[in-house]
């Protein structure tokens, strides 16, 4: 394999070129909602930086909040700092299982805002590629009330693997 990234070995099933010039994805996002709703985007994202020379994996959680309402004392968050740092720690734990190298981080976005703050993350970051898992969701429920992975796709300016995770 050479020192640029090989989409088919990382991820197989893929449709690529076979040359060996194809774009190296160093730099590779993961947004987590929870470990195991995001096992998938995190195998995936550890097969393609064990398949680049110096690959490294940032491990993104969105804290969402709700913007304070009239006479409220601020932002309610739904999920406390320490949740989101353990919640990033479990999928830590499953990034470097599969031998890759990783940082975390934590963001906080106003709801709505999720997909936004990724891209922006993301772009901050200089990542090469985002990795995120992609639910299983009725179409008619992605067309009326959207989709995160779809808004990411359309504000990231690199390129989006999504990941579905697999049928139980």
């Amino acid at each position: 394999m050479s020192a640029s990234y090989d989409l088919k070995a990382a991820v197989p099933g893929t449709d690529v070129p076979d040359s060996g010039d194809g774009p190296s994805f160093r730099r590779i996002f993961v947004p987590v909602r929870s470990p195991g709703e995001s096992a998938e985007a995190l195998a995936a994202a550890a097969r393609v930086c064990g398949s680049t020379i110096n690959g490294v994996l940032r491990l993104v959680n969105v804290r969402i909040y709700d913007p304070p309402m009239p006479r409220s004392p601020g932002r309610f968050y739904p999920e406390t700092a320490a949740e989101a740092a353990a919640l990033l720690d479990e999928a830590l734990m499953i990034t470097w299982g599969g031998g890759a190298g990783a940082t975390t981080a934590v963001v906080d976005a106003p709801r709505g805002e999720v997909a936004a703050a990724i891209a922006q993350q993301a772009s901050a970051w200089r990542a090469d590629v985002i990795v995120l898992t992609r639910r299983r969701r009725p179409a008619i429920s992605r067309l009326v009330l959207g989709s995160v992975a779809d808004q990411v796709m359309h504000k990231a300016s690199c390129p989006v693997l999504t990941v579905h995770p697999k049928r139980t």
